[in-house]
């Protein structure tokens, strides 16, 4: 008897990062120059640093990694968007908040869906960052923009009850035969896909002068992919290149410096947000021609996750250089200021910033057959004898700042906000409510992974390792 072949989540997964970029290459032809300059500097960064390069992941994997971005607005679509994504093997993990990470009005909340699983991640890394727009926030809206927005809001759809229906069986079952799960991939992809439907220009404007994200989310009939990131192993090679073709950047690349030690979470960059030409409707009821400018070609490079404590020391870095940036004189370079930052603050090795508990490692046994000798012995003694390799644990997620930055570089003004007024409160907890399923810590998933491998480093040995990085 013939038997239907199934696609696993990750192939579903693959296919639909895959999708999704061929179609924003349709859609902003500057991405597609964005991949084929990306994939130049990583085969460059290869050939010029050998096995070194692949530290932080395979030549394969960051050449296939993508990470996309959407917009909704309003926690029955953000709730809708979190079944989509578990159809593929992405669920919901950190909280940002995009408020208060810029001076620019950007009145959104966000979480990033992504595979949680380090054996998922390696076959498939995509990721989408996903922001709702907190409406009820009086900074933003008053109370008669507020209801107008939550009218045209509900008025929507995004996701039709067939593609959630699909969403949901592959969810529930971790698998689709080809057929549904051709049809799952075709409904998916076109929700994401720029509308031609005219949009309404005086609510738009009306939105756009409050903040452009703002409109981007709540003046316009669907969704869309509004950026679509591929990774590379040099982001200020990419950056020069970019430029040498003529390409428009955004003025720095956001996110920790280019230094002589450890690669840590984020660097992005983008090129500057292209004119894109859109109908819209009028109050005569005529249908013009016009342009908006909201999407653009982000990309990344991605390094080392940080421990909570790292973190704090990061959170501390930043705020240092925006003071020291703040009293230099004009025309100071803010990375200039950074490198003398990080060069006092952290480890210069990968070695020291793992053993001072700063970032997340998994420990690998150098040699399976040796004994220690011993029923215990502390992890630093272990590494610096050569008894166990520490190896980078990338990290995977985002940071409010730099995507706050991103945004910031690519709006046409910084929009408007009443500070006098008090923010709606959201957090992690309050975000998951709002989803109606468990937004995952990061922090927690990068510690289960680095105590996993030393446990399974202490089974192979035959002891107990002891003084692990707090």
């Amino acid at each position: 008897m013939q038997t239907t072949t199934k696609l696993q989540l990750w192939e579903l997964r693959a296919e639909f990062a895959l999708r999704l970029a061929t179609l924003y290459g349709s859609e902003v032809p500057a991405y597609n120059t964005l991949v084929d300059v990306s994939r130049e500097v990583n085969e460059d960064f290869i050939r010029k640093n050998g096995q070194d390069a692949e530290r932080l992941g395979s030549i394969q994997r960051v050449t296939a990694e993508r990470h996309g971005a959407i917009r909704v607005g309003s926690a029955r679509e953000l709730a809708q968007v979190a079944r989509v994504f578990a159809a593929f093997g992405m669920y919901p993990v950190g909280f940002y908040d995009l408020r208060d990470a810029s001076k620019s009005s950007v009145p959104v909340v966000s979480t990033a869906f992504r595979p949680v699983d380090s054996d998922e991640l390696a076959k498939n890394p995509f990721r989408v960052f996903t922001s709702m727009l907190a409406h009820d926030d009086r900074r933003f809206f008053d109370a008669e923009t507020e209801k107008q927005l939550e009218s045209f809001i509900s008025a929507r759809t995004l996701f039709s009850e067939e593609l959630l229906a699909l969403a949901d069986k592959a969810s529930a079952e971790q698998e689709l035969p080809q057929e549904e799960a051709a049809r799952l991939l075709d409904l998916a992809t076109a929700a994401f896909e720029l509308s031609q439907e005219p949009v309404d220009h005086d609510w738009y404007f009306k939105l756009e002068k409050i903040s452009a994200v703002a409109a981007d989310i709540g003046g316009v009939p669907s969704t869309h992919i509004n950026h679509l990131t591929p990774r590379v192993l040099d982001i200020d090679d990419l950056y020069a290149r970019m430029e040498a073709r003529g390409i428009a950047m955004i003025d720095e690349i956001q996110g920790p410096p280019n230094w002589e030690g450890p690669d840590v979470l984020l660097r992005q960059t983008s090129f500057r947000a292209l004119a894109e030409e859109r109908n819209f409707r009028h109050p005569d009821g005529e249908v013009r021609p016009g342009s908006l400018r909201v999407r653009f070609g982000e990309v990344e490079q991605r390094g080392i996750a940080l421990t909570e404590c790292g973190r704090d020391i990061y959170d501390a870095m930043v705020a240092e250089v925006d003071t020291l940036l703040a009293a230099a004189p004009p025309g100071t370079a803010r990375v200039e200021i950074a490198e003398q930052v990080w060069r006092t603050n952290l480890p210069d090795t990968e070695q020291e910033l793992a053993l001072q508990g700063l970032g997340y490692f998994t420990y690998r046994v150098a040699d399976p057959g040796q004994n220690p000798g011993k029923e215990s012995a502390a992890l630093r003694d272990l590494v610096e004898s050569g008894v166990l390799v520490p190896e980078p644990i990338v990290y995977e997620d985002f940071l409010p700042r730099s995507a706050a930055g991103i945004f910031q570089s690519n709006l046409t003004d910084d929009g408007s906000r009443d500070d006098e007024q008090l923010g709606t409160p959201y957090d992690i907890d309050r975000l998951s409510e709002v989803l109606g399923t468990r937004i995952f810590d990061p922090n927690e998933l990068y510690s289960a992974q680095q105590t996993a491998s030393i446990e399974a480093a202490g089974r192979r040995l035959g002891i107990t390792i002891t003084n692990l990085p707090s």
